[in-house]
């Protein structure tokens, strides 16, 4: 036993170190992405009116609910909670763009506009109206945009700064990463603005955009998605997938152009497989066709999104961007939907694990951790409650953490178990 504990001793600390699980915090179901120079305090509530005048325009949620493949139960239930949410809480991630959507400025405009967007998350955030996670994307660390990329985000959290302390929310997005010297070179870019600004030593994370084949697979062949997660020291907090940047890449012909595309599908597999037991997280990407037009192509575009949007979560990945106000009613429909539709088989197979009960499926420890996430994401994006919980699984909302993320967790469960 000694001499495999000796020979043993690397991997230990590599399984501890690098793949300590995911953390069973909240993730945001989308990313809301802006111009940079249209932010306003008052944003997310706008976009909740916009999600709401847009359904009822078409008749109601509840027909949207019914266009989106929902029965008459599931709209029942989902219709009510998604109607609250979009008066409440219409964006949960909103990120401020300095990049695509948001193109090349003279330096002096970009320098206005990112102070300017500094004083209105700051703005935000005091008034109650910022959503739970903000920041902005700033251009890459490609040679031609470099400085100017860092010296956005330079006067981003320097304004931040001036108006207090940085938000609990705060979300960096580094986009079209093509190599794992460009994430190291943020890793060093981020410890210089904590120490420029007074700040303490590892505040500042980012997201990865994966938007370059690159990414995927490198000249060399190895995968440096996998790679870059541990030469991030700790900050690289998610790998976004990059739907039209990533297709362009591999010459796929613009019409066909989708986040379900079998291109898109290799290199979102890479990311999970890269991602797996890290604590990092995944987001999809978006989907341009946009609900507008005539009332047969919104209706088209609003059963695309609410498919593309249950197809991600069914895969895997919870989080994805929507572009539109319009797209949020069928984000949350069908995000929703898909937590409660599978959320009373989920929960008797959980009563039945932890009562230690024979049942029609014999689960093991980890698909019983798996049913407890699934549980566990519905509780934290809004689309279960904690009653329903106690009541469909017998755990608490401590215990069904505690089952779902047992690495970060202090089990209560021991017992009750055994």
């Amino acid at each position: 036993m000694q001499r495999l504990d000796n020979v043993l001793a690397d991997t230990d600390r590599l399984l501890a170190a690098a793949y300590p699980g995911d953390a069973g915090t909240r993730q945001p179901v989308h990313t809301v992405y802006i111009p940079a120079d249209r932010c306003v305090p008052a944003l997310p509530a706008h976009w909740g009116r916009e999600g709401l005048a847009a359904a009822a325009a078409q008749g109601s949620l509840t027909d949207l609910a019914q266009l989106a493949g929902l029965d008459a139960d599931l709209a029942a239930a989902v219709v009510p909670l998604v109607e609250a949410k979009l008066r409440t809480e219409p964006i949960e991630d909103l990120r401020l763009d300095f990049e695509d959507g948001y193109g090349i400025r003279p330096d002096p405009e970009e320098d206005t506009h990112a102070r300017q967007a500094a004083a209105a998350v700051a703005d935000a955030v005091a008034a109650g109206t910022a959503p739970p996670f903000i920041g902005i994307r700033f251009k890459c660390f490609e040679a031609a945009t470099r400085a100017r990329g860092i010296r956005t985000l330079d006067l981003f959290l320097a304004g931040l700064l001036a108006a207090g302390k940085l938000p609990d929310g705060l979300v960096l997005t580094l986009p079209k990463v093509s190599t794992v010297e460009q994430v190291q070179a943020m890793v060093y870019i981020c410890g210089q603005l904590e120490e420029a600004h007074g700040l303490e030593p590892g505040r500042l994370r980012f997201e990865v955009q994966v938007e370059t084949p690159q990414l995927i697979l490198a000249a060399n062949g190895t995968v440096p998605a996998a790679q870059l997660i541990h030469h991030g020291s700790g900050r690289v907090s998610a790998l976004h997938y990059g739907t039209y940047d990533y297709s362009d890449a591999v010459q796929v012909a613009a019409q066909y152009q989708s986040m379900e595309h079998p291109a898109a599908d290799f290199a979102k597999a890479v990311m999970q497989a890269a991602a797996a037991g890290t604590g990092v997280r995944l987001s999809d990407g978006s989907t341009n066709i946009l609900p507008l037009g005539t009332p047969g192509e919104i209706r088209s575009a609003w059963q695309l999104h609410a498919r593309l949007v249950r197809r991600s979560l069914e895969r895997g990945f919870y989080q994805g961007w929507d572009l539109h106000p319009a797209q949020l009613p069928t984000r949350f429909l069908a995000t929703y939907a898909f937590y409660r539709q599978g959320f009373d088989a989920a929960a008797r197979r959980l009563d039945t694990y932890v009562r230690k009960q024979e049942g029609t499926v014999l689960d093991e420890p980890a698909t019983a951790r798996a049913l407890a996430r699934f549980v566990h994401r519905g509780l934290l994006c809004g689309a279960l409650t904690d009653t329903e919980i106690e009541q469909g699984t017998g755990l608490t909302g401590s215990e069904l953490a505690a089952l779902a993320h047992p690495k970060t967790a202090v089990s209560p469960l021991t017992e009750k178990v055994r």
